[in-house]
């Protein structure tokens, strides 16, 4: 009965606002996905329109999120695509939806998201970058963008953290040390394998809060995420310092205000030639006043088999690696557009030893004296307050992080006993964001902010003996090994930065198409730093020199601007410049302190667009750039083999990209992607040249000449009440090296990693199916073992072949 569509509309989800809007006027929408019941209360509110529906058992079908400017009517049909319904207009301010057709009822209110294919006559949402701090729509954003995730990504794809997204984008590439100590890279924007003080050349946000500084990549998974969006860079003028490659923006899912609900999720996995490992999660959102205030807590686990040998101590599946963490969101929705959002992150990762293999020793298998463990802890805390007006949005966030990586390394000495290097950073940064917004709207848009951050790097270095105190082969000169488990000090450094910003960036449209954009950021660094438990062999003069050179005030500024049209249909070509860099700091350098100066990159790119990526049936983008480095900051080691950090010379990046999307039925998607990067150190250095090849022009490190991926997607509903997803994703890593110069010129890459996935989802229960490596490739995904011992065969395999059986319910 309560299907009839003469009934009368639903009055408890009627929104009546005194100020009504226009369905034609264009808003400021922002509707997380949700129960279409739940999404219409969101709309009503946002748009002052009322909305009813004649069917009480629609409130539970789910909906995407919709974002972005937009009418209220477009709104309504982007929330009502696929779910078989539809929207009747009563009156000027008042909308009724109704069942456009007969369809299975939804089992529950709280069904997860389910994939359904849209009708071939539904409106594709509109898609917007919102990492461009403006809510851009795609079609006239002026850059190379990935948006991934469209609503959720699987449990076995959140476990996984940034190897996901790794796997997904082919311009996004990274070294392979382990969980939480790796480094990110976009396009071929890479300083070297090593970790080091220097600031990452891709910034990494929660939201609007930095995740990492001088510090790898922390390797948040991704569970409750709605969507991660992967700009290329430069992006200076958005976000200053240290997003020369460009940034990648995590989007966890928001707490819903109007009701209770969660998930749950657990997976086995069995990797060839290793260790099980298995993965548990839990989400639970409480809405505590309703409409105004709810909390939604993330928490999970994960354990990743080992798969490495090590003979020489008869250990078997050494690497093993242990994640636990969580998070939480209060948000706050007061009246008069204003939302409060505390965000808390906490993620503690272990590593049981180091997990490179040794050639001539045997497929994953090495010959260690001494286990190599590491561990990173990472917190951050963050406040977002924004308010919105009919065309305006002022954003604050404020946030303070704090990181801690801790590794060790094999120093064993030949004929020695077992030594281990031990080096530990502990980072801080407080970070605060204040903007006022424009929404580009009809060629239209701005944005003026400032901005302040604080970031301290503390790198402190040991040295362990444990063997016998006499006879010990020197390992680190002026570091003694006492042997019997004692530790040495050995030098380390502070380095410490004060940012204050200033920055802009405004679009306008001077004839119809045509949509031209200028900005530019204003920075000023307060950069000092020490050194650390020097070693008695330096001397106080020494040290003060670098120390006075360190400490130091500088202003830089870093313009941007953009052509874009749109004025061929369903076409966008657009050309860009952009600048990035990175401030310079402290290094040790054979047990010295030395001074690392400023680096900078300015990019001139070409592109062009056409179609939105697994909605039209055509859908293809490209671009062509080239990257003029100055300066380059790169972690490389010293004459003793130790980490250390110096400015390599200029070089220059020629990047070519492409992708196609088809989607020749709703139900299937195919992807194509590739990458090419003709990278080269054309002005080395002096110590460079001595190093390695006097005249002639070097690769820069670690980002392969050539990459590219292909995937299949198909989604279909199953017996009526289910809904099978099948997809599969080869990628291909080609050739790149370690470093630049002999001592770091080993190869690596050039190897394809594969996966395929099945899931099926009845109500509120999925099964899911996962095989990664399916052909059980070995590969070389990064050449260094110890940076004590370069010149033995060392590589990192390709994690062998592994299946994971999953379950999720969601309630």
């Amino acid at each position: 009965m309560g299907r009839r569509a003469d009934l009368p509309i639903v009055t408890a989800l009627v929104i009546a606002i005194s100020t009504p809007a226009s369905g034609a006027d264009r808003l400021n929408i922002d509707i997380a996905p949700a129960t279409l019941g739940q999404a219409a209360i969101a709309l009503g509110r946002q748009a002052g329109i009322s909305v009813g529906m004649s069917d009480q058992s629609l409130a539970g079908v789910r909906t995407p999120a919709v974002r972005g400017r937009m009418s209220a009517e477009m709104a309504l049909r982007h929330l009502l695509r696929g779910t078989g319904a539809r929207a009747q207009r009563i009156g000027d301010d008042g909308w009724r939806i109704v069942r456009a057709r007969p369809v299975a009822p939804p089992a529950a209110a709280t069904l997860p998201p389910r994939p359904v294919a849209p009708p071939p006559d539904a409106p594709p949402a509109e898609i917007i970058v919102t990492a461009s701090k403006r809510d851009i729509p795609l079609p006239r954003y002026a850059g190379m963008v990935e948006a991934l995730g469209d609503g959720a990504f699987t449990t076995a794809e959140a476990s996984a953290g940034s190897a996901t997204l790794l796997a997904r984008v082919a311009s996004l590439s990274s070294t392979h040390a382990g969980a939480g100590r790796n480094k990110l890279f976009i396009r071929a924007i890479a300083d070297s394998a090593l970790a080091g003080p220097t600031q990452a050349t891709t910034g990494q946000y929660l939201g609007d809060m930095r995740l990492n500084y001088a510090a790898p990549d922390p390797d948040l998974k991704l569970y409750d995420v709605g969507r991660v969006e992967v700009l290329e860079g430069p992006q200076g003028t958005l976000y200053g310092a240290g997003s020369l490659g460009g940034i990648i923006r995590i989007m966890p899912n928001a707490p819903n205000l109007a009701q209770w609900g969660g998930q749950m999720s657990a997976g086995l996995s069995a990797t060839g030639h290793g260790d099980p490992g298995g993965d548990l999660s839990a989400t639970l959102n409480v809405p505590i006043v309703a409409e105004k205030l709810a909390l939604r807590v993330v928490g999970y686990g994960v354990q990743e088999g080992g798969y490495i040998d090590d003979v020489s101590r008869d250990r078997q599946d050494i690497n093993r690696t242990r994640t636990y963490g969580g998070r939480a969101a209060l948000r706050f929705a007061p009246d008069d557009g204003w939302t409060i959002d505390l965000h808390a992150v906490y993620q503690h990762i272990d590593g049981d030893d180091a997990q490179y293999a040794s050639r001539s020793v045997g497929r994953l298998q090495r010959a260690s004296a001494i286990a190599q463990p590491y561990f990173s802890d990472y917190l951050l805390g963050n406040v977002r307050i924004e308010k919105r007006w009919d065309s305006l949005r002022f954003v604050s966030s404020t946030g303070y992080v704090r990181h801690e990586l801790a590794e060790s390394y094999d120093a064993t000495q030949p004929g020695g006993s077992p030594a281990l290097f031990r080096q530990r950073n502990r980072i801080g940064i407080f970070s605060t964001e204040n903007r006022l917004v424009r929404d580009l709207d009809n060629g239209l848009g701005w944005i003026l902010g400032a901005s302040y951050l604080e970031s301290t790097s503390d790198l402190h270095r040991s040295l362990t003996g444990f063997g016998a105190a006499l006879a010990q082969p020197e390992v680190i000169p002026g570091v003694p090994l006492y042997g019997n488990g004692r530790a040495a000090p050995a030098t380390g450094v502070r380095n410490s930065v004060k940012e204050a910003t200033l920055f802009g960036e405004a679009s306008f449209e001077p004839v119809r198409g045509l949509i031209a954009t200028i900005g530019g950021r204003l920075t000023n660094s307060q950069l000092s730093g020490e050194a650390l438990d020097p070693v008695a062999a330096l001397s106080s003069s020494d040290l003060a020199r670098a120390e006075a050179q360190a400490n130091r005030d500088e202003t830089v500024f870093l313009p941007s601007a953009s052509l874009l049209t749109d004025a061929i249909p369903d076409v966008t070509l657009y050309a860009r410049f952009q600048q990035g860099f990175r401030p310079g700091g402290l290094a040790v350098d054979d047990q010295r302190v030395r001074r690392f100066h400023n680096d900078r990159a300015s990019t001139i790119e070409i592109g062009a667009r056409k179609g939105v990526p697994g909605q039209d049936v055509f859908a293809a983008s490209a671009n062509v750039a080239y990257t003029d480095w100055r300066n380059i900051q790169a972690d490389v080691t010293d004459r003793i083999g130790l980490p250390t950090t110096a400015n390599i010379g200029d070089g220059r990046i020629y990047t070519v990209e492409g992708r196609v999307v088809l989607r020749p039925v709703p139900s299937v998607t195919l992807d194509a992607s590739f990458i090419y990067n003709d990278s080269r150190l054309t002005q080395p250095a002096a110590f460079v040249r001595a190093l390695s090849y006097d005249g002639r022009s070097l690769r820069l490190p670690n980002v392969a000449s050539l990459g590219g991926r292909v995937a299949i997607d198909y989604r279909t509903p199953v017996g009526g009440d289910m809904d099978l997803h099948l997809s599969g994703a080869a990628r291909y890593v080609g050739t790149s090296r370690l470093g630049v110069g002999p001592i770091l010129g080993q190869t690596q890459g050039d190897y394809v990693d594969t996966s395929l996935s099945a899931s099926l989802t009845r109500g509120p229960v999925q099964y899911s199916l996962a095989l990664t490596n399916l052909f059980d490739s070995n590969g070389n995904r990064f050449s260094l073992g110890t940076p004590f011992d370069l010149r033995t065969d060392y590589y990192t395999p390709l994690r062998p072949r592994t299946v994971r059986v999953g379950i999720d319910f969601a309630f």
